[in-house]
């Protein structure tokens, strides 16, 4: 709409315009002020220790199969330790398993982890889960599959469970075919390559 300069009728119009853009906004601007403020966040209810656990597991294992170390490491201690797959001496250390995850890792493009029957125990600060697992991947250009099971036990530091030790086993299924188990293949990580035998005296 166009208001003619010059004209105290155009000028009263625009005048009683102003006025009324100003009450009203105003008004409007006091009944938004009175009004409950539903942006704010709902309390949230806490887990149970066991579902939380489990939610944590899944995280982590999401995180192996994408390679993203830093997200893993947020769901293990420092000082975790882990079975070998092989028989060898026990992997001490996030930094120990990170290097033989690493290194294998290379060999999978892109994994897959099914996760089945997951049961988890608590008691206190301390907790327990073990689960059944199918890992699928290519290796060298052909499928690779294998199975196990796994043992975590867990450690409540502050708010958070840390896993602080890993029992990662593959089974052997001899009835499986080649294809599908290769016995030349190396063992299925998350059991990272062993630290070298000690010396002997």
């Amino acid at each position: 709409m166009i208001f003619p300069g010059n004209s105290r009728c155009g000028l009263r119009a625009l005048a009683a315009i102003i006025l009324i853009f100003a009450v009203t906004t105003g008004t409007w601007a006091q009944k938004n002020k009175k009004k409950p403020d539903n942006t704010s966040p709902m309390p949230t209810i806490p887990l149970p220790v066991s579902d939380q656990i489990d939610h944590d597991i899944g995280e982590m294992l999401g995180a192996f199969q994408a390679g993203d170390v830093e997200a893993m490491h947020k769901y293990y201690s420092d000082n975790v330790t882990f079975v070998s797959g092989t028989y060898g001496p026990p992997v001490i250390g996030w930094q120990n398993y990170l290097a033989g995850y690493q290194q294998q890792r290379l060999a999978f493009p892109a994994i897959q982890v099914i996760r089945r029957n997951t049961y988890i125990f608590v008691h206190a600060d301390v907790a327990w889960a073990s689960y059944q697992w199918e890992f699928s991947s290519v290796l060298n250009g052909k499928p690779y599959a294998l199975r196990g099971q796994t043992t975590l036990v867990l450690n409540k530091v502050g708010d958070d469970w840390l896993i602080v030790h890993n029992h990662t086993a593959p089974i052997c299924d001899f009835s499986a075919s080649p294809q599908q188990q290769p016995s030349t293949q190396p063992p299925v990580t998350p059991t990272p390559q062993q630290a070298p035998k000690p010396q002997n005296q």
